[in-house]
């Protein structure tokens, strides 16, 4: 292989039997598209797609604006949603990153609550009191980091689909909480860890200043760092990735386990919203987050991710379901209009993809 090839995708070694690739093989990058396509995450169709989304919300805002009032301006309704937003737009910047690499995970809402409930156990709250209220942050992180390095190894070296595997991780994670908790509601008694969490900074909740620091995060990773490019690599076209020299395997692992640890860390911020573990923590969160991260404008074939489209995909699905309640509608018509949403969505990246492909 020669320099070039190997330095686009970070440097690895290929995999023992791999093809060299020729000067002219290309891989997919962020905000990209199609392999063999090059672009920036800067381009124009990803700032197209961005206005679109901000557009989108600011209509929800209009609208919500139009039929409540001053119950929608509120200062205190905007809190509202943004916490909403926070533990679910961290959730979702780890659910970009597994369906960029090609893949799905069902079982986030699952970790989520089964870390929620680990975390809160009288051993653990017990061992956060004589040591420090980091215990149960770190807890929770592990709890999640291990339930993705499981999910990936079980994807990767199992060979099993991620919908397979992940969907039994969910199951067993709930199920999990619910055996530790004993289906009960385990409230935070460590004062130093809810003061923190619960708190605020600048008159913005310390939950959303987690979110903005995750999002930034998530965003360098994807776009400025050989992660990302790999990640974006084995989702666009995950052959032409291997022989590139990239272990699509390990890869897989550390994409799950990523998305296991920011479900772990959205449990901390759970606690910090509700001052309480329960095994019904993230229920149902996996599906509204992949509708973010699709609604935001990545792939869900894989190839392509965007963190700041993910950010805008939860703000508005959060929005609008604030005014949904606002106006006293009814769950179901809100699940009616949030799925045309994501059908829209859909067909919008279909029509881009074949668009890409034709050119």
């Amino acid at each position: 292989m020669n320099d070039q090839a190997q330095r686009s995708v970070g440097g690895e070694e290929p995999d023992s039997g791999s093809v060299p690739l020729g000067n002219r093989a290309m891989l997919p990058v962020p905000d990209g598209g199609e392999k063999g396509v090059r672009a920036r995450p800067g381009s124009s169709a990803g700032l197209v797609r961005n206005l679109g989304l901000v557009i989108a919300l600011l209509l929800i805002c209009v609208v919500g604006a139009l039929t409540t009032g001053d119950r929608f301006l509120d200062v205190a309704n905007f809190l509202t949603i943004v916490r909403g937003a926070a533990v679910l737009g961290v959730v979702s910047i780890g659910m970009t990153f597994v369906i960029t690499a090609g893949g799905i995970d069902l079982s986030v809402g699952s970790v989520l609550g089964l870390a929620s409930v680990w975390a809160t156990t009288l051993a653990t709250q017990a061992m956060a009191e004589d040591v420090h209220w980091v215990v149960m942050v770190f807890t929770a992180v592990a709890v999640g980091t291990a339930a993705g390095i499981v999910n990936g190894i079980v994807v990767s070296y199992g060979r099993v689909v991620s919908f397979i595997a992940t969907f039994a991780m969910l199951i067993a994670a709930r199920g999990l909480a619910e055996i530790i908790s004993g289906r009960g509601t385990q409230l935070v008694r460590n004062d130093g860890f809810d003061n923190f969490f619960s708190g605020s900074f600048l008159g913005i909740p310390t939950i959303v200043w987690m979110f903005l620091v995750v999002a930034a995060i998530g965003w360098v990773v994807l776009n400025r760092t050989t992660f990302g490019r790999r990640t974006v690599a084995v989702g666009g076209n995950a052959e032409a990735a291997r022989l590139a020299g990239i272990n699509i395997k390990r890869h897989t692992v550390y994409v799950f386990a990523l998305s296991g640890f920011t479900a772990g860390l959205a449990a901390v911020m759970m606690l910090g919203r509700t001052g309480a573990g329960s095994s019904t923590n993230g229920t149902l969160y996996e599906l509204d987050a992949i509708a973010a991260v699709v609604v935001g404008g990545t792939l869900l074939i894989g190839g392509r991710g965007t963190i700041v489209g993910t950010v805008f995909g939860v703000l508005i699905f959060q929005t609008l379901s604030n005014v949904f309640v606002l106006n006293n509608l009814s769950t179901s018509v809100q699940a009616l209009v949030q799925g045309a949403i994501i059908v829209v969505a859909v067909l919008l990246q279909q029509r881009f993809v074949v668009r890409a492909r034709s050119t």
